[in-house]
Formats: structure tokens, C-alpha cells, sequence
């Protein structure tokens, strides 16, 4: 059974977003082992500077790499990745599996998003639309489409 986490900067606060992560959490355990893994953001004033938020991305790549296992594939979420469709997520989550990946880490940032130098070690730059999203949104986005590829790669009547 193939690993997945999801390496998430910030803890969700609102109860829909964390009903709604929990609920796709659940589903995703028939399906692989599955780790939803938050850490903490760093806390910046209200107008930091850039080497302020370059500081801050610098320390949560540090954390995030900490739980990054060896022999995973690194997934960044970012919006200069390469936007794909649900059946091209499920052949990608196939591949890693048969290339011999132990397992898959999807990155969310923070609110000023992921660092430059983890995003450029990651094994694929992923993007989920052109526009522009909460982090928490793009959580359960991210979870509802992992679920959805599983249910694709089974053949199941889930993606229509």
C-alpha cells in the first residue's frame, strides 16, 4: 500500500475546513497510508519585508524537510507548477509507486508560500489552477483530488 503525506504549514481553524480535511483523511486510509502532518507557521508582523518572509520561508523548509522520509517523492504545491487533470494526478501517483518511490509528500505553504529552494528540490512542481486560493482551501482541494485519484485508478463510478 503506497504511502502519502500531506506536509501542511499552518493548523486549519475554521470547522468546515477541518470537517471537510477529516472526512477526505478517512476515505484516503482505505487507500493508501495516509499522514496529514501540519506545522507551524512562522508568525510575521503585518507589513514584513522581503528578507523578513524569505527568513520565514527559509525556517518552515527546514521543519518540512525534518519530516520529508527518504525515498519519497516530493510534490510542491505551487502556483508556478504545472496544472494537471485528475486522471494525469492518478497515472502520476502510479508512476511514482512503480519508479520505486517508497512513498508521496505533497508541500502546502503558508500564507507567503513555500520556499524557493524546497520547491526547486522538489520531484514535481504541482499547481491547481492559475488563481489564487486560501491555503486551507487548497488542503481539502488537494485531499478530495488525491481521493479522486485512487477512485480513478480503481475504476470506480467516483470521477464521472
Amino acid at each position: 500500500m503506497q504511502r502519502v503525506s500531506v506536509l501542511c504549514v499552518g493548523k486549519l481553524k475554521e470547522k468546515f475546513y477541518i470537517d471537510a480535511a477529516a472526512e477526505y483523511s478517512k476515505r484516503l486510509q482505505r487507500h493508501c497510508k495516509f499522514d496529514l502532518i501540519e506545522l507551524p507557521e512562522v508568525r510575521l508582523g503585518d507589513n514584513p519585508s522581503r528578507a523578513e518572509i524569505d527568513r520565514a520561508l527559509k525556517t518552515e523548509a527546514a521543519a518540512i524537510r525534518e519530516k520529508i522520509g527518504s525515498g519519497a517523492a516530493v510534490v510542491a504545491m505551487c502556483v508556478e507548477g504545472k496544472g494537471c487533470d485528475s486522471v494525469t494526478l492518478s497515472e502520476k501517483l502510479q508512476q511514482f509507486a512503480l519508479n520505486g518511490k517508497k512513498g508521496v509528500v505533497f508541500l502546502i505553504g503558508g500564507s507567503f508560500g513555500l520556499d524557493e529552494g524546497l520547491k526547486k528540490e522538489a520531484d514535481w512542481r504541482l499547481s491547481m489552477s492559475a488563481m489564487t486560493f486560501p491555503h486551507h482551501l487548497a488542503r481539502v482541494m488537494l485531499l478530495e483530488q488525491i481521493y479522486r485519484a485512487y477512485q480513478i485508478a480503481e475504476g470506480t463510478a467516483y470521477h464521472k
